[in-house]
């Protein structure tokens, strides 16, 4: 068979052709995440530290310093580090704790990095401990020992590293090892998002969404996110199809009110699980307090939901209280609930 006979020409019906087409440079999703520190809205002195470390590793000539951030899920661990990566112009490689569960998978990982390549470990404090202490050479030293043979034929081998920056995220910083923790050079905290931040970023978000939000659907929806960006997006996301299908598409005060109702989402951004999560403690613990376990056992939820997820923004705005006989419903809550405050 002649090969000409496998050749395609790009006048055939417009499907093959050697041309890059304008679909060839959309991406797939539209992105949210900024992609500079200069985008980035919010958390500033954490901004701020990241912008000099990053300036000076690059008048050096150097690899960035270690870097870890712990804080509540949403506001900005992951986006940090892919805005770290593009500073340094450096490649993003991402896991998590969970998924390097023996050595090798981390060796396998480390061993492709280039230098300047940002590594980044999602639930850092989910890390085995053999995996975790074959990280300590590795980010001190830049090199990892590979242990060849078993008793008196044994071996040791020590493999050099490029050097790359370590990102870790955690939500349960408590949980980190001492050793593992010391050896991070930059520690910062992430904390909620105050409302004129959140409205800056609902409306750079629909913005990039080609969606018309006013000043006061935007405040309602940053009311509504606690103080979380990640929650904003898909709030506002939520808020554009009800807007399409009700409202001609245009987001007001009114369409997020009555969009959220619908969501479970109420005044002050509670979900139907932290509703229930108080109205547990006040009607079946009389206000508490009450362990934890107890709480997730009657809920039948897991633990580790209830203290990363729901509990965090609830101590945040003073509707729960933590003490060391266990949780307690405040007042406040009483009162957004509508139970009577003794």
């Amino acid at each position: 068979m002649d090969s000409n006979s496998f050749s395609f020409s790009s006048d055939r019906q417009g499907i093959v052709t050697t041309q890059c087409v304008p679909a060839d440079q959309e991406p797939d999703i539209v992105s949210l995440r900024p992609e500079r520190l200069a985008e980035y809205i919010g958390q500033r002195e954490t901004i701020e530290t990241l912008k000099i470390a990053i300036e000076a590793a690059k008048l050096r000539g150097e690899a960035l310093e270690h870097v870890l951030f712990h804080g509540p899920p949403g506001l900005g661990k992951t986006t940090l580090a892919h805005i770290i990566a593009n500073e340094m112009g450096g490649r993003l490689v991402v896991t998590s704790g969970p998924a390097l569960e023996k050595g090798g998978d981390l060796i396998g990982m480390l061993t492709q990095l280039e230098t300047g390549d940002v590594f980044f470990v999602d639930e850092i404090h989910r890390l085995s401990k053999a995996v975790e202490e074959l990280l300590y050479p590795a980010m001190e030293d830049y090199c990892i020992d590979f242990i060849f043979d078993k008793g008196i034929h044994a071996r040791s081998h020590r493999f050099r590293l490029k050097q790359f920056v370590l990102v870790g995220a955690t939500t349960r910083v408590g949980l980190l090892s001492s050793p593992l923790r010391h050896r991070f050079g930059i520690f910062r905290s992430l904390d909620f998002y105050d409302k004129a931040d959140l409205i800056k970023i609902a409306g750079r978000s629909a913005s990039l969404l080609n969606l018309e939000i006013n000043d006061q659907g935007a405040g309602e929806l940053a009311s509504r996110s606690r103080g979380t960006p990640r929650i904003v997006n898909r709030l506002l996301k939520r808020v554009r199809d009800y807007a399409q299908v009700r409202c001609d598409g245009k987001i007001t005060r009114t369409a997020v009110s009555d969009a959220l109702q619908l969501e479970g989402v109420d005044n002050l951004g509670l979900t139907p699980l932290d509703r229930r999560y108080l109205q547990t403690i006040i009607e079946y613990y009389k206000g508490g307090p009450v362990g934890i376990e107890a709480i997730a056992a009657t809920l039948q939820e897991e633990t580790d939901t209830l203290v990363d997820v729901v509990e965090p923004y609830l101590l945040k705005i003073g509707l729960l209280m933590r003490t060391s006989s266990g949780r307690k419903a405040s007042s406040a809550a009483f009162s957004h609930l509508g139970y009577p405050v003794d």
